[in-house]
This record gives structure tokens, sequence and C-alpha cells, in this order.
């Protein structure tokens, strides 16, 4: 299986303190979103582009952006 990867990396603050991780495909924004507590209405559309592209049905550049917003709701977007 294929990673679906979109340009460029959304980096955002991880639980460990200090620690940046840069995301830069669907996959890992995936697993990254079930990380997080606040599940606000950006993370549910994040969530749901992310399985419309590992489905083939939205891009890649879609998943950022749509992670890029509910990171941002999170409280974990770190500047580009």
């Amino acid at each position: 299986m294929s990673l679906h990867w979109f340009s460029s990396a959304v980096t955002v603050s991880t639980s460990q303190a200090g620690v940046r991780f840069q995301v830069s495909n669907t996959e890992t924004a995936t697993a990254e979103l079930m990380k997080w507590t606040k599940r606000g209405p950006h993370w549910n559309r994040a969530v749901r582009v992310c399985m419309a592209s590992l489905a083939d049905q939205a891009t890649p550049q879609e998943v950022r952006r749509c992670f890029r917003l509910a990171a941002k709701e999170e409280g974990v977007l770190l500047p580009e």
C-alpha cells in the first residue's frame, strides 16, 4: 500500500515537551488525529476527509488543509 503524500508537511506539537512532529501524508494524519482529545468540527471534517482520501475520493492536499485546521482547533499547530 502506498502512502498518500502531501506537501508541505504540517508541524504539530506532541504530548512530549518540546517535541515537534511533521505530518506529511494521509496515513500519519489519520493516526495523529486519533490521539487528540477535543474532537470538534474541524477534527470531524479532517477524519472524514482522511477516510475519503484513503478510498481515493479526496486528494492528499485536501487532507493537509483539513488536518491543519484540526491541529489549530486542537491547539497543537506550530508555525511552518
